[in-house]
């Protein structure tokens, strides 16, 4: 840990060595690039079709309604062209608040493609720019790039530093990876990078408490898309000058580490490189909380065995690992959507009544149902070791959870174990379908068939699509 301020003449080495990783680092897995791909297309499908919901529309626009932003960003699916910092928050709150969109976890769990807020808003925003100036606009491949960028800074920083267990809220690294990846595509070296990358630590981070019993709310919902907007308008300060505190981190009783990580030193347990987007997480069928996505997928295979004999259901044992106990196990009253969609109970209850869940499951003419709370009521969950061992390994990386029905009459069901979701780079090759799927069916929900085909005909296509200007691509989903 670096010690007093005034003796300091450089920056901490974590601001230095993310702010050299996204100046320097050439990203040449082949992997990362076909797997930003889909992240790409998946995470603009879940913003579309949360357009669906007027919870989160109201929150949409520009600050002051009617204005309009020469330039500006455009907002997908919607008609709004905002400043880039808005049109981050817009473009973020839309994709995360299905709780649709993928997934990473480790010591501290979060959703890398939130960073696809900033990232698209000030592509094309800097499109725009360039090409009123004469100059070539971006390119979607150097969205790709930066989406694997911003994956890699939010996803090791996660692998050790938990901010959960002192309270805050994953969304903080959200932050701190999109104000990195802007702050170069705004035209910042390595001096601004770092300037903005310090003031998106001192930002503080939101306390998690929406996140939990008895405050869990909406705020889930747009906690990403505040912070992807606050990184914007850092990187945008830190381009026109503003000056940085190159030891934010480290310095006694001041910096991060001492006042809110409980004085732990921060880490980058490995070097930056590609491997979060090669690992990367896709929730491919259930709009759930992740650590639920195998226990949904057991509950839905249970479903044609159990459908008509509710009644006769004396318990049900989910199997799971510890992260899933700590984060979704909920009993007693759920209060909202945000509520229900983070409740192991709820989400395998859904799953066996109805064989599918999705978001509209989470709405309260869906939570009215008795059967659910009858079935959450005669849940008992359990750890297995093995499975919060292997969820913890880098090899691994499993969400197991294993679902089993007891009868009244002493009989039972399969106890039917799911160890990887379709999601996991272990069923890459069989998810691929199934998010191409997923993709157009969110699309559906919001375009006409004429323009539905011309996004087709570029979305598929990754050489097509990658050579493609920003400003186009982005004037498809207008």
């Amino acid at each position: 840990m670096m010690v007093k301020l005034e003796e300091q003449k450089t920056a901490d080495a974590i601001l230095e060595e993310i702010a050299d990783y996204v100046l320097n680092k050439e990203i040449t897995s082949e992997e990362a690039f076909s797997t930003a791909h889909y992240v790409l297309i998946d995470t603009l499908g879940c913003g579309i079709l949360a357009l669906n919901y007027p919870e989160c529309t109201k929150l949409m626009g520009p600050v002051v309604p009617g204005t309009h932003v020469p330039s500006g960003t455009r907002v997908p699916g919607t008609s709004y062209v905002l400043d880039p910092v808005q049109g981050a928050f817009n473009i973020g709150a839309m994709i995360r608040w299905l709780d649709y969109n993928d997934t990473w976890l480790a010591a501290e769990w979060g959703h890398p493609s939130d960073n696809l807020g900033g990232i698209l808003a000030v592509a094309d925003y800097v499109s725009q720019e360039r090409l009123s100036k004469g100059n070539p606009p971006l390119k979607v491949a150097e969205i790709l790039e930066m989406m694997i960028k911003a994956h890699e800074i939010q996803g090791i920083l996660a692998l050790e530093n938990s901010l959960n267990l002192v309270g805050l809220d994953h969304v903080l690294y959200v932050k701190v990876a999109t104000t990195a990846v802007v702050t170069e595509m705004l035209g910042g070296g390595r001096e601004e990078i770092i300037n903005a990358l310090s003031n998106a630590w001192i930002d503080n981070a939101s306390l998690r408490t929406y996140r939990h019993a008895p405050n869990t709310g909406s705020r889930k919902s747009w906690a990403a898309g505040d912070a992807t907007s606050r990184a914007v308008r850092l990187a945008m300060m830190a381009v026109n000058g503003e000056m940085g505190y190159p030891s934010a981190l480290s310095v006694p009783g001041w910096g991060f580490q001492d006042v809110l990580f409980n004085k732990q030193e921060l880490v980058l347990s490995q070097p930056l490189d590609s491997y979060v987007m090669e690992n990367v997480l896709f929730k491919v069928s259930y709009p759930a909380e992740f650590h639920a996505q195998t226990a949904a997928e057991a509950a839905v295979q249970l479903h044609p065995e159990v459908k008509n004999r509710l009644d006769e259901i004396d318990q049900i044992t989910i199997t799971t690992h510890e992260s899933a106990i700590r984060i979704i196990d909920k009993k007693g009253p759920l209060h909202n959507p945000a509520d229900r969609d983070h409740c192991i109970q709820y989400i395998t209850a859904t799953g066996l009544l109805k064989g599918g869940i999705t978001a509209e499951d989470y709405e309260e003419e869906a939570a009215a149902d008795p059967n659910i709370d009858e079935l959450r009521n005669k849940m008992i969950l359990q750890e297995n070791e093995t499975y919060t061992k292997d969820y913890l390994d880098p090899e691994k990386r499993s969400i197991a959870n294993a679902v089993q029905v007891h009868f009244k009459d002493g009989t039972s069901t399969e106890n039917v174990a799911c160890e990887y979701p379709l999601g996991h780079r272990f069923r890459r090759e069989e998810a691929i379908p199934q998010i191409r799927k997923k993709y157009m069916n969110n699309l559906s929900t919001k375009y006409s068939k004429k323009q539905l085909q011309e996004i087709e005909e570029v979305s598929f296509d990754y050489q097509r699509l990658a050579a493609m200007n920003v400003n186009e691509f982005m004037t498809l989903f207008v």
